[in-house]
């Protein structure tokens, strides 16, 4: 899609029919307040944008609503996602919740700048459809409520990159740019992102309802516990404790999305509770990064000067989290006042699960076909490898799909990989167990290849990619949004003309630095 400037839009006027918005979270919180005095966010609207203009939109997730393919075409539709106005059927509002940031705990948070416009009924599901950066709710703790084109551009095409590599994920639909000043480290312009999920409820809801102690909010909990298995985990109605088997349902989906994490080398970077998905999703696009070269001790956030959310780190958060939601959703469960080993039993599965899904994504990305005992420490050895000469993290998998274990580890064939490394000679004694290994299952080069590029991508979003694509953006070029959002949606295939997009980062790369300022 080119950019439809602000002034050549045309008189349209199409919206989703008003009856296909549900608004059911809005819905409950109207309910708690009528019977509890407790709610579970405000109704609001956003602040108008000026002079709003499409950046980018995706129209294949558009497609997966039942939209048509002109229906940003018109005034209206802008209007919408840049937060001034609202189609039929939209119930704007703000969510609450709670939350530990670095392991702290910070109290009430909230949707300081994300208003849920409703929740839409679609051929995919009903889908929560929400702006980032729409201006200032009650939960905006003295802030503007504003986003910035610089953050919107990363979690739009991170959105779409994280759906591209089979990465449960919120999605991007818009991005609205807009002249508008908004002040952080410097003066930046604002922005609008347009996420959709099937719900954007996280960890700190459950936090906010538990800790606060306040008349009506175990209530709350309890409603809130309930609205989510019934919506979104449906299997677990029958279950005679809702709220121990949501967690070992949430157990199980974070250890599954922390092994996806680990093996295409995402940095969430910043994994507080208030950013967890209670379904398992990616979520909060600030700081992340792809690693580039192989280092297991990247730190991605500059915010970030402990190291807390380093990649080795995301594992161990993850459970860390997990706990938090463990005690937060622990008044819901009797059993544990006379029993807690219940819980911790829930909680101890990850133990088992995390390792067990991770193993499963080494063995994938190896090209292996069958379990074997020593699998783990098969892809540790490889990791320690690359690591102790920064290899680059994508490319060095990328390449090991054309791995010849018909010759020596030394063989020019297998030179491209081989070259990665510093030391040739750890990589030669990997590359002889690794060449035991496929033989011992009869494995096939070339059918390995195929299998092992369907799981090891071409193209990650790095930072200076998405930075080159900013510094065109403020300068009013989308294109470069465009074409990224494009080539991401497909990162196992290579792509023609792209071939400095699988390459190694330059050596400015370096210097790019992302913090939680946006």
């Amino acid at each position: 899609m080119s950019a439809v400037p602000h002034s050549h839009l045309q008189n349209f006027a199409w919206s989703p029919e008003a009856d296909r918005w549900r608004n059911r979270y809005a819905g409950l919180s109207e309910q708690l307040q009528r019977e509890r005095g407790v709610a579970l966010g405000s109704a609001w609207q956003g602040d108008a944008l000026p002079m709003p203009q499409w950046v980018v939109l995706n129209q294949v997730l558009a497609r997966d609503l039942d939209w048509p393919e002109d229906w940003y075409q018109g005034q209206q539709a802008l209007n919408v996602f840049s937060g001034n106005t609202v189609w039929p059927g939209m119930s704007p509002f703000a969510s609450v919740y709670s939350g530990h940031q670095f392991g702290v705990w910070a109290g009430q948070l909230g949707d300081g700048r994300a208003l849920l416009l409703g929740e839409l009924d679609s051929p995919i599901g009903p889908q929560e459809v929400q702006l980032k950066g729409a201006g200032a709710t009650p939960y905006s703790r003295r802030a503007d409520g504003r986003a910035v084109l610089r953050s919107s551009i990363r979690e739009f095409l991170c959105s779409e990159a994280m759906h591209g590599l089979g990465i449960p994920t919120t999605r991007a639909l818009s991005l609205v740019a807009s002249p508008q000043p908004v002040r952080r480290e410097t003066i930046e312009t604002a922005a609008v992102v347009a996420r959709v999920a099937p719900s954007f409820i996280r960890f700190g809801h459950f936090e906010h309802f538990a800790h606060s102690g306040e008349e009506g909010h175990h209530e709350a909990l309890q409603a809130l516990v309930d609205f989510v298995v019934t919506h979104h985990y449906p299997e677990l109605q029958s279950s005679p404790n809702r709220a121990l088997a949501l967690l070992d349902a949430v157990v199980a989906r974070t250890a599954e999305l922390m092994a996806h994490w680990q093996s295409v080398g995402f940095c969430h970077g910043v994994m507080n509770t208030d950013n967890m998905s209670i379904l398992g999703l990616t979520i909060d696009y600030g700081p992340f990064g792809f690693l580039d070269a192989f280092d297991p001790n990247h730190i991605c956030n500059h915010s970030d000067d402990r190291g807390r959310y380093s990649w080795n780190n995301q594992p161990q958060i993850g459970y860390w989290n997990l706990r938090a939601l463990a005690q937060a959703l622990l008044p819901l469960i009797p059993e544990a006042k006379d029993d807690s080993q219940i819980v911790i039993d829930v909680l101890q599965t990850y133990e088992q699960r995390f390792p067990q899904a991770m193993r499963a994504r080494w063995r994938a990305k190896l090209g292996l076909q069958t379990e074997q005992e020593d699998d783990g420490k098969l892809a540790v050895e490889l990791l320690q490898a690359m690591a102790a000469g920064k290899a680059d993290f994508t490319i060095t998998f990328r390449r090991l799909c054309e791995f010849r274990s018909d010759v020596a580890p030394d063989h020019p064939a297998n030179a491209p990989v081989r070259d990665l490394f510093l030391d040739r000679a750890a990589f030669d004694a990997w590359a002889l167990q690794y060449a035991e290994r496929l033989k011992a299952e009869g494995s096939v080069d070339a059918e390995r290849a195929v299998r092992m590029r369907r799981v090891n991508p071409v193209y990650v979003l790095r930072n200076h990619m998405a930075q080159v694509a900013i510094q065109q953006a403020q300068k009013g070029d989308y294109s470069e949004v465009q074409r990224l959002y494009q080539l991401l949606q497909t990162p196992f295939d290579e792509q023609p003309g792209a071939e400095a997009d699988a390459g190694f980062p330059p050596d400015w790369a370096q210097a790019i630095e992302v913090s939680c300022s946006s």
